[in-house]
């Protein structure tokens, strides 16, 4: 998406969504088990779920979920820097390699000794 839509993107986002009210669960007995505060968004253009739970308010976890779906929309429209690949430093190249070869020498130690007999 480009940054242009993102204006419109946001304006036209309740919209764009579905809202699901469901009882969730977890601690907060009766209020929770009996009323529907829980709010699920799906956005559609994206398949964004959110879900905001916190609140014994159906308003305000709704407040939240379109505050959470906002902020991951603008990370999915963020662009990301190029990665540039770097080349190590030839000391650094070197002391590696040494490391590997004393490795090596370690390892060789470690294998049995055979003794030929005459």
């Amino acid at each position: 998406m480009a940054k242009s839509q993102l204006p419109i993107l946001i304006g036209n986002l309740q919209r764009e969504t579905k809202i699901y009210y469901y009882k969730s669960s977890g601690p907060g007995g009766q209020h929770k088990n009996k009323r529907e505060t829980a709010v699920r968004l799906v956005h559609t253009p994206s398949g964004l779920r959110v879900v905001a739970t916190e609140f014994r308010s159906q308003l305000q976890n709704k407040k939240l979920a379109f505050h959470r779906l906002k902020k991951r929309l603008l990370e999915l429209t963020k662009r990301r820097k190029p990665r540039r690949p770097t080349q190590l430093p030839i000391a650094v190249k070197e002391n590696i390699l040494r490391e590997k070869k004393i490795h090596s020498q370690v390892k060789k130690l470690r294998k049995k000794i055979v003794f030929e007999e005459e």
